[in-house]
């Protein structure tokens, strides 16, 4: 009478599976990554900053001056003058700066990138959760079909006389509890997706096109290291920086060649006038002085922060990697033995035979329902993870 109950545990059991693969997720993660309202802020931060940098590498502005000198002792003689000119620093100048803007534009998108994959691993893990909720929303339902049956039995059981009223209790509030359950899960459910949709930019996400592209395997440590390496934009942005310190000693270099200027010039006396062209040049003594030094110590600087870095990322990576390979061997052994174990037929047959009530069979079930859910945590863990190992692909 009571062989629902041990059918529970089976069927949560053949309910567990891998995350299931669609092809709408890389779609998915692709509208998010064009969406997001932080990453379009940022575009536009980006492309603010590009057109300030390049305005600093425009020639200042000409001057034009007059001079028209009527009074004073010059027994009638007018004399009146005006003159045009361009200032412009040395012309290697400009071209070290536009390499370095140049530069400095890469800085900004793989500032950008970084940012992005920021995001995506943040939608990533949201797409975790909200698979791991839907699996356990269908567990949930399945134990709340089987309370409920539970419970009409015990109820028909009870009007016959043939159990008490506190079995009778105990099972309408082990009904109520997965009611309640499953009301919360889909509670989690709607607040997942509400989270992914604002991830979205507020677009709307359809459930249905929700789901995971992952094996649970993954590749060799220095396998995803060196890939890591060669795409994530943190670690691409250490090699950037230090180019960017390059270039700007290779400008500051050149600025310490003097300015120039050029312009025409106009002289009128009485009638008479003189006009040719004029130049100048800037004696390069005080403006430039430590500004190379200066460039050469945040280079410096730069190359110390990479290597830093670097080992502490690597350090980070290689502790995610170990942790990964231990959960997933923990994982498959969990599973493992759960699958194989046949516990609900030999707490039936206990049952049957009067060695255990039914509130020490329904606690021993609740035991092994409560190491399913462990298992299945177990399993979101081990694709957050992944997820953060393979942060680079995004």
């Amino acid at each position: 009478m009571y062989k629902f109950l041990a059918s529970a545990l089976c069927g949560c059991l053949c309910s567990v599976g891998g995350f299931a693969q669609t092809d709408t997720t890389g779609e998915l993660l692709d509208g998010i990554a064009q969406n997001n309202a932080e990453l379009k802020a940022y575009r536009a931060f980006i492309e603010s900053r590009q057109l300030e940098n390049r305005s600093g590498n425009n020639l200042p502005d000409p001057q034009l001056s007059a001079f028209y000198l009527p009074h004073g002792d010059n027994s009638g003689v007018e004399y009146s003058e005006y003159q045009i000119s361009q200032s412009f620093e040395f012309p290697t100048v400009y071209a070290a700066r536009g390499k370095w803007n140049d530069q400095q534009a890469q800085e900004l998108e793989t500032e950008y990138d970084r940012r992005r994959q920021d995001v995506l691993l943040k939608a990533n893990k949201l797409l975790v959760d909200f698979t791991t909720l839907q699996k356990q929303k269908e567990l949930e339902r399945t134990r709340r079909e089987q309370s409920k049956r539970g419970y009409d039995q015990i109820r028909e059981l009870f009007k016959k006389e043939q159990v008490g009223i506190l079995d009778l209790n105990k099972a309408k509030i082990a009904w109520i509890q997965e009611q309640f359950v499953v009301e919360q899960t889909e509670i989690e459910i709607r607040n997942a997706l509400i989270l992914l949709e604002k991830l979205n930019g507020g677009e709307p996400i359809d459930p249905d096109a929700i789901g995971l592209q992952e094996d649970i395997e993954v590749e060799s440590l220095e396998t995803l290291w060196q890939a890591k390496m060669a795409q994530d934009p943190e670690l691409r942005k250490l090699g950037i920086n230090e180019s960017v310190s390059r270039q700007k000693i290779t400008l500051e270099r050149n600025k310490v060649l003097p300015d120039l200027t050029a312009g025409y010039n106009y002289q009128g006396v009485s009638g008479n006038n003189f006009s040719g062209f004029y130049g100048g040049v800037s004696i390069p003594l005080w403006n430039s002085r430590n500004k190379v030094k200066a460039a050469k110590t945040g280079y410096e600087y730069r190359k110390s922060q990479t290597e830093a870095v670097t080992a502490t990322l690597y350090a980070g990576f290689r502790e995610q990697y170990n942790r990964y390979q231990l959960l997933l061997k923990k994982y498959r052994e969990y599973r493992k033995t759960m699958e194989s174990l046949d516990s609900e037929s030999l707490l039936f047959k206990a049952f049957q035979l009067g060695e255990l009530s039914f509130m020490d069979y329904y606690v021993e079930l609740r035991f092994y329902r409560d190491a399913l859910d462990t298992m299945l945590q177990m399993e979101k863990e081990l694709y957050q993870l992944k997820a953060e190992l393979l942060k680079h692909q995004l």
